[in-house]
């Protein structure tokens, strides 16, 4: 017998500025136990360098999600269609102490989704928590490929002293072997920096570094061609950081950059991980406080239903 799955509430059954304020207005649950994909997220801000406010993300992200219908009409995805998605809540992490959010955030991710088989779709929180994140990945599925949207190459070796911060988690993901360097990319790095080493370090990774400039005026889907190239052969990590945006499409963030890539530019980054093995998923960095309008996070809330349309296993209606 065909198994019933989640769908989301409906705008004829309940209006959509009513009923809970759950990720695509999907049913709740306490972990992923019977899930193929769930919604979690980490209101962390205790990493960022400039502009906090994160922390108020994953709750934003959530209410601005009530627009969202449960079909694409652009990939012909119909996730709901084939996966079993809900949304288990926050990890309730240490306010005060980032440290031990790294210890609590991973323990989550490892005992309450991938011990369920289930694909993590992380609302962030800021990029901090990717490092904690992959390191309950790793532990399931060995060190991964990774597709990284970010203005920022997060590679620093410290901030103000301290490992542990926004801007340091993909040099720590390498020195842990948390990440492939030669199955990386990452998208639409640009700004100002200290040194050439900003951007230069990933790139002795074998990390692919596709700065801004690369992407200005085209469209991305031909770039998308040699990515999967370069992290195909095993399991991959998509991060997007809401900053690898433009400003004027999403202000709401910490460490704003000019010259980012556009919303399209973005979903044609995520649309083509299709046919990846995706095994888990994050969007980072949305800060409320900065974007009152809420456009930020409906941006936030539109790419985690775009990588939801990519997941392994979800069916396209002809």
């Amino acid at each position: 017998m065909a198994r019933e799955l989640n769908q989301p509430l409906g705008g004829n059954d309940m209006p959509r500025f009513g009923g809970p304020a759950t990720m695509l207005r999907l049913p709740t649950q306490d972990d992923a136990q019977g899930l193929d994909a769930c919604f979690v997220g980490v209101p962390l801000d205790i990493g960022t360098s400039n502009r906090a406010g994160t922390r108020h993300g994953p709750r934003q992200i959530r209410a601005e999600s009530c627009l969202i219908r449960p079909y694409n009409m652009a990939t012909r995805a119909a996730p709901f269609d084939s996966l079993q998605v809900a949304d288990i809540g926050d990890v309730a992490i240490n306010t005060f102490h980032l440290p031990k959010c790294m210890d609590i955030i991973t323990n989550f991710y490892a005992d309450n989704i991938l011990a369920h088989d289930a694909i993590p779709m992380t609302l962030g929180g800021d990029h901090t928590i990717t490092f904690p994140i992959l390191r309950a990945i790793k532990e399931k599925h060995g060190p991964v490929g990774l597709v990284h949207i970010d203005a920022h190459a997060d590679i620093n070796d410290h901030q103000f002293g301290e490992p542990i911060a926004h801007g340091t988690p993909f040099r720590r993901c390498v020195e842990e072997g948390l990440i492939d360097g030669n199955r990386t990319v990452q998208i639409g790095l640009r700004g100002s920096g200290y040194a050439s080493d900003d951007f230069d370090w990933p790139r002795q990774q074998g990390f692919r570094v596709v700065q801004a400039e690369e992407c200005w005026y085209k469209s991305l889907s031909p770039l998308m061609e040699e990515v999967r190239e370069k992290v195909a052969g095993g399991p991959v990590y998509l991060s997007m950081d809401i900053d690898g945006l433009d400003p004027a499409f999403a202000p709401g963030t910490g460490t704003p950059e000019v010259g980012g890539l556009t919303t399209s530019q973005a979903m044609e980054v995520i649309r083509g991980c299709r046919g990846l093995d995706l095994v888990g998923c994050d969007l980072v960095e949305v800060s409320p406080p900065y974007d009152p309008s809420g456009n930020t996070a409906l941006v936030g809330a539109n790419m985690l239903f775009e990588m939801l349309c990519v997941l392994p296993g979800v069916d396209y209606r002809a």
